[in-house]
């Protein structure tokens, strides 16, 4: 509520908003002093919210109020004094009465609301008189009274409590809090989200000018070995004044430019260091602590499990990890059916547990955690587990699959019935389950939310659903393909694995084409066919192959190029549209390239219609011969490791590559044979790299050449005197990544094949 909305608050709206304020701190505390009756800490806490909303309702008027939060303050009371032991009787009605007065701001008083009022006052009382028969009220006597009297004979409350009241007083005085709507906060988000996505379109621009500062760096070294050329020769004045005038605009041209390029990259840097603050600030922002889902859910299963007969604890890990706003709301259901089906099909009752030789009490665990990206949460108890000959029986009786079918089946494929619409073991609808759409409702939500879930189990020793959702929906960490020349992207959290396939793996089956994936046959289904679009014949000798499940059955599909996992902000679709087939959102590269977000559940919808027509296309398993001959690059290194590591990164991308050992082995390479690119290291025997770059600026066939250093020399100075050498760019080894060595090979001289 604004400041202004406080304004114009009546008294009841105020009265509310205290009796939710209050009921979570009576809930927190009483489910915490029934494990602890003697806390003092807590009964100071729930004593002090009884009482401030016993004030609150008298000014407000609402005797009801009054009536039930005396009553409640009274017991407490009564418990801080050491006059008697909260038991769970005693906790019982002290929550009734925390939920009642809630009902009674929010509620009309009406007969039903007065008799209820009057049933938990009663009950209060009457624990109350139990407990400390020199408390027993008489008709028409109030407790104030006993309680008052009785209270100067006592000890003053210990002083310590009051700083630790103080305390968040304190800190909401200097803590300020600013109220933004949800919707102008996501369209920050949004906007941060888009700025950075457009500032990373400055990298083309600033790869652009130093590729136009080493072509000028060439043309000044061809003038420079044209005029050494030219010295021997009579030239007329003019001719020696143009030529000394091309040499100094050429020099002028690349002072100014490297003066520009200075400033951009210097622009580029702190931009994007900007853009990537904001952004990350924004997406913060939006993240709260994992113990908001939270609210409520100890107290949910502590009622259903008394009402269950079963005595049943809620231990948490990882309230404070931080989770995106919309995960948080969404994630209330599921695991709120989690966390029944826990205590109603999982926790035994206490005498059967006892001769189990397990404890009374069961255990629920709820851990939340952060895990490559993901937000992983895992609900297990300590209970009976899935009786899996009770699963078979059920699987047949609905005629899912015969009793033959259901012997052969593993426990993960009997388990994953368990999450089909309408299917449950119960013999009876209660009114907490059995009705069959508890899991199936679970995996339909995290599945909207591109998560996945699962189920482990253990006979007699309980079961554990293991959850993966992003952090986050306003962005997805995603694998991009090229299908049918286009980007798409799959949400990492969707798929499988992904994997290069052999053509010569693919094997005919029944009309369809299948491979072996660890001794499984999975169906290859071509994604341009499923998309809809024309499929580019590709020239390798493997297929780019992203392996999707639907439950227990693995497909294939079949794209053209893998271009690497990358970070996507959302952009949804024009609501104009509709829902789009197979699609669910769009999104920009980092060059500015439009990218398709997959849907992977419509995907495998439309694979299984696509199976039931029967017109399946085959992927194509001829290779075509290279319609251009690829570039050569010469590796020198005298690392084995670092050779082949870099042999194999080129010729991922169809790059041709040789190597050589060392300086001599790779200048003697060079001699005999064309390259386009040359990549060397410093420290080698026999010829240093610095003086393999020296040779081959000095020789007028290779002094073009664009040369490229790998070192692990990271200094600046080693850097400058690689450069000065006439090296074109110079990486780190310290710093060295694929992408890094793939992107400067690209840089220098492009496309494998052009």
């Amino acid at each position: 509520m604004t400041p202004d909305q406080m304004r114009d608050a009546s008294l009841l709206d105020l009265f509310r908003l205290e009796a939710e304020a209050q009921k979570q701190v009576l809930d927190t505390g009483l489910l915490i002093l029934e494990r602890d009756p003697t806390n003092a800490s807590q009964l100071e806490a729930c004593m002090r919210a009884a009482h401030s909303l016993k004030g609150a309702a008298r000014i407000v008027g609402l005797d009801h109020g009054v009536q039930i939060a005396h009553a409640m303050e009274d017991l407490l009371v009564a418990a801080q004094e050491g006059l008697l032991r909260l038991l769970p009787d005693h906790i019982d009605a002290l929550l009734q009465g925390s939920d009642l007065l809630l009902r009674i701001g929010q509620a009309q008083q009406d007969a039903e609301l007065e008799a209820r009022v009057e049933t938990i006052t009663t009950r209060l009382q009457v624990l109350l008189g139990n407990a400390v028969p020199a408390l027993r009220v008489q008709p028409g006597e109030s407790t104030a009274f006993a309680t008052e009297t009785a209270a100067p004979s006592k000890p003053e409350p210990l002083p310590t409590t009051a700083p630790q009241a103080a305390e968040p007083v304190a800190d909401e005085r200097i803590s300020r809090v600013l109220r933004v709507s949800a919707e102008r906060f996501d369209h920050l988000i949004d906007l941060s989200g888009k700025s950075l996505v457009e500032f990373q379109r400055t990298k083309p621009l600033n790869d652009s000018l130093h590729r136009l500062k080493r072509q000028q760096e060439s043309a000044r070294r061809t003038l420079e070995s044209l005029r050494e050329h030219l010295l021997g020769t009579e030239l007329d004045a003019s001719a020696q004044a143009l030529f000394a005038e091309s040499r100094n605009l050429l020099i002028e041209c690349q002072q100014q430019l490297q003066a520009h390029q200075e400033l951009f990259d210097d622009f580029v840097w702190y931009g994007g260091q900007r853009t990537q603050q904001l952004y990350d600030l924004a997406l913060a922002s939006r993240m709260r602590p994992f113990a908001d889902v939270l609210t409520g859910q100890t107290r949910m299963l502590r009622d259903l499990g008394r009402s269950l007969g079963k005595q049943v604890r809620l231990e948490i890990e990882g309230e404070n990890t931080q989770v995106d706003r919309d995960v948080l709301e969404r994630l209330e259901a599921p695991l709120t059916h989690l966390l029944r089906n826990a205590v109603d099909h999982g926790i035994e009752p206490p005498a059967l547990r006892a001769r189990k030789g397990k404890p009374e009490e069961g255990v629920v665990q709820l851990r939340a955690r952060h895990h490559a990206g993901m937000l992983v949460l895992e609900v297990s108890d300590d209970g009976a587990g899935i009786d899996l000959e009770r699963v078979a029986q059920a699987v047949v009786k609905r005629r899912f699959a015969t009793a033959e079918q259901v012997e052969q089946m593993t426990e993960e494929e009997l388990l994953a019935f368990l999450f089909l619409p309408g299917f449950s073991m119960s013999q009876q609808v209660t009114e907490v389950s059995g009705r069959g759409v508890g899991l199936d409702v679970v995996q339909h939500e995290i599945r909207r939310m591109r998560g996945n879930v699962r189920l482990l189990q253990n006979p007699d020793q309980g079961c554990l659903f293991h959850l993966e959702l992003p952090l986050t929906l306003s962005v997805v960490r995603a694998l991009v393909v090229t299908i049918g020349g286009e980007a798409y992207a799959f949400p990492l959290a969707q798929i499988e694995r992904m994997l290069r396939l052999p053509r010569s793996a693919i094997v005919q089956l029944e009309g369809r084409q299948h491979f072996w994936l660890e001794d499984e046959h999975v169906g290859l289904i071509s994604a341009a066919q499923l998309l809809q679009c024309n499929e580019k014949q590709g020239d390798d000798d493997s297929i780019p192959i992203v392996l999707i499940r639907d439950r227990e059955q693995y497909h294939g599909l079949a794209v053209e190029a893998f271009l690497g996992e990358f970070t996507l902000v959302l952009m949804p679709l024009d609501g104009r549209l509709g829902k789009v087939r197979d699609v669910a959102a769009g999104a920009l590269l980092h060059d500015g390239t439009p990218v398709l977000i997959l849907d992977v559940d419509d995907l495998l919808n439309s694979v299984s219609k696509l199976l039931g027509t029967g017109h399946l296309e085959r992927v194509d398993h001829a290779s075509h011969a290279r319609q251009t001959v690829s570039k050569r690059v010469l590796v020198v290194d005298d690392s084995l490791t670092v050779r082949e590591l870099e042999r194999k990164l080129l010729l991922s991308r169809g790059y041709q590559v040789s190597v050589a050992v060392d300086g001599m082995d790779g200048w003697n390479a060079l001699r005999a044979e064309t390259f386009d690119l040359l990549i060397t290291d410093i420290d080698m025997p026999r010829m240093d790299g610095i003086e393999l770059v020296t040779l081959v600026r000095q020789d007028p066939r290779l002094r073009s050449l664009p040369v490229m250093v790998v070192s692990y020399k990271d200094r600046e100075e080693d850097r400058r005197r690689g450069l000065e050498a006439g090296a074109d760019y110079y990486l780190a080894k310290a710093s060295f990544h694929d992408e890094a060595l793939l992107d400067a090979v690209q840089t220098l001289i492009g496309e494998a094949r052009e």
